[in-house]
Parts: C-alpha cells; sequence; structure tokens
C-alpha cells in the first residue's frame, strides 16, 4: 500500500521538533511542552497565545522587510481570497504587521471573509486622488490590531483608466514609509484571470503564492500563471494546494499532491483539506484559524504562514505503508 507524506524541504530532527504537523492517521505525537501563560496579566496571557502556536518559539523573519507577497491562481473559486484572509491573520497571530490588499476591483470579497465590510470608508483609489489619507483607507481589525485591510476600490465600481502597475506600487511604497513603521507583510489578494488587474497586482510583489486544487484546469491554469510570473522577474513562488480529499486520493479519482509537484515544479507551501467549516466561516465573516476548536483546515493555515516566514517549504514524497495501516494516508508539514 502507498501512502503520501510531505516532509520539510531540511528533514533533521531539530526540524521536525519546530515544525507543525497535521496528522491523518493514528501516528502517535511526539510529547512537547506547552507554555503556561500568566493570567494575572492579560499581555502576558497574549503574548502566551502568539508563541505558543508553534510550540513556544516565534519564527524567524527571512528576508527583507516588507515582504512583498501576491496571492494568485489564475483560476477563479480555487481559494485565493480564502488563502489571504487566513495566512494574513495567521501571519498578525504570529506578532507580525500585516496590510492586505484586496485588488479584485468591482468584485472584491476580501472584506467579507474577515468581517469588515461595513468599515470601508474609503478606498486606494480615493487615496489617489486626494480624497482622503491613507491612515484613512486602513482597516484595522479590531481582534488582531497588527492586521489592515486596503481596498482598492468599492464594490461593483470600475478600476480608473490610471490606475495601473506603478499606482500599486506606490501604494506599496506609501506603506513602506509610515510614520509608525512600515509593516512585515503585505499581502496582495490578485484577481482571477490573466488580464490588466493580474498584471497590475502582481507589478510590486518580490514573492508569490499560487493557490491551485488538485484538478487538470486548476493545474493547466496554475502551469500558465508561473510562467508569467517569471516573466515578471518573480522567482520566488511558491504553491498550496487547496481542497483536499484523501479519500479521493486513496481510490485515485484525485491527483496526489506528489503528482501535483511534479507537473508544476513549485516549491509546496502548504496542503490544505477539504473543510466543511470554511463555508460557515465564510458566511460568518470569521476566518477559520479563529476558531475554536481549530480545525484542519485552519490549522494548515497556520502552518503555511509559519513557513512562508520563515522562507520554507515542504516535499511531497511516496512511502509503503505497513498493511495494518492500509487505507490511511499521513501528511506531515515541514
Amino acid at each position: 500500500m502507498i501512502s503520501l507524506q510531505l516532509l520539510t524541504s531540511n528533514p533533521n530532527p531539530s526540524s521536525f521538533q519546530t515544525s507543525s504537523p497535521f496528522i491523518f492517521t493514528c501516528v502517535q505525537p511526539l510529547k512537547r511542552k506547552t507554555l503556561k501563560p500568566n493570567f494575572k496579566n492579560r499581555t502576558h496571557y497574549s503574548n502566551a497565545i502568539q508563541s505558543v502556536l508553534q510550540w513556544n518559539r516565534k519564527p524567524e523573519l527571512a528576508g527583507e522587510t516588507p515582504r512583498v507577497v501576491v496571492i494568485t491562481s489564475g483560476k477563479g473559486g480555487v481559494g485565493k481570497t480564502t488563502t489571504t484572509a487566513n495566512v494574513g491573520l495567521s501571519l498578525a497571530r504570529l506578532g507580525f504587521s500585516v496590510v492586505a490588499i484586496d485588488a479584485d476591483v468591482g468584485l472584491r470579497n476580501l472584506d467579507l471573509l474577515l468581517g469588515l465590510e461595513n468599515r470601508v470608508n474609503y478606498t486606494a483609489v480615493e487615496v489617489l486622488n486626494g480624497d482622503c489619507r491613507l491612515d484613512q483607507a486602513l482597516v484595522r481589525d479590531k481582534r488582531w490590531s497588527n492586521f489592515e485591510l486596503l481596498c482598492i476600490s468599492k464594490a461593483r465600481t470600475k478600476l480608473p483608466l490610471g490606475f495601473g502597475g506603478k499606482a500599486l506600487i506606490w501604494l506599496v511604497d506609501a506603506l513602506k514609509g509610515r510614520q509608525e513603521g512600515s509593516p512585515d507583510f503585505i499581502l496582495i489578494d490578485c484577481p482571477a484571470g490573466i488580464d490588466a488587474g493580474f498584471i497590475t497586482a502582481i507589478t510590486p510583489a518580490n514573492e508569490a503564492v499560487l493557490v491551485t486544487t488538485p484538478d487538470i484546469t486548476s493545474l493547466r491554469d496554475a502551469d500558465r500563471v508561473t510562467g508569467l510570473l517569471e516573466c515578471d522577474g518573480i522567482k520566488d513562488v511558491k504553491m498550496i494546494v487547496n481542497r483536499v480529499r484523501t479519500d479521493l486520493i486513496r481510490g485515485e479519482d484525485m491527483m496526489s499532491i506528489l503528482d501535483v509537484q511534479e507537473m508544476l515544479g513549485l516549491a509546496l507551501l502548504g496542503v490544505i483539506p477539504e473543510d466543511s467549516e470554511v463555508i460557515r466561516s465564510t458566511n460568518r465573516g470569521y476566518p477559520l484559524v479563529l476558531n475554536k476548536p481549530p480545525t484542519l483546515a485552519g490549522l494548515a493555515f497556520e502552518q503555511a504562514a509559519w513557513r512562508l516566514v520563515e522562507q520554507d517549504s515542504m516535499t511531497a514524497v511516496m512511502v509503503e505503508e505497513e498493511p495494518k495501516k492500509r487505507g490511511f494516508f499521513s501528511f506531515f508539514g515541514g
């Protein structure tokens, strides 16, 4: 019996101790010490929550800040906006300052997923027109004050003719030069397709996260987008495989993660299992990573954020299972 395991690109004992595996099989987890928060002090308790997310240590931020990351796919409906919301809030929970930019003009949905739709009074277009300041257009999340949202334009409006890649670069530069300091991460939620909106969204980015699902239509679009990203000079491209169903992989009705990685040839940032809680969280405007108790998909998004911080990745390998474990699939995240 063949099963699939996902390992870190640097498989050493220390990486497994500091990585966060999500497991779909009966594997005995390692015993780890838990951090005891100080309930008498709210600040200490908050810090304890953040640090305990990944086994009592905060990830080390790699690369120069701010990290400008575009989250794209090419095909619509694969989970770009869901990924942006959950990875962004996961980064904020880890203690990093994040600005998420919804670059989908006229069809923005990131504010809905975050539950901030009623607080968007100004947009980036109004900032560029001089109708408001940048800090007025930024919507700060009340749950995590180090997370902010910036919408390009209001819903059901068309992009102004003068708005393009240079305008988005100006906005990113303005975020870098803010008096309160530059954010650690600027996440750009890219619109579907490869038209002008796509070109605008990828222009200021220096790295990309490609979201795909294990089906041939999504993979063909993802392969096309990968080539466009490389032509634009974005060499650091990692992928997240979303809506994975182990029962279909086991029955050979869905491509395995190894097949997806071999087809696209990209570093693997995360694997997100199919989860019915996604629809509930979307309708409530409450991202998965905030759920208590956490869901498998929420934990997977947290692990993807962890790897994004440290510029780490996963590697898919095939291993034989013992007969007694037949039918189980294991995913280990690095």
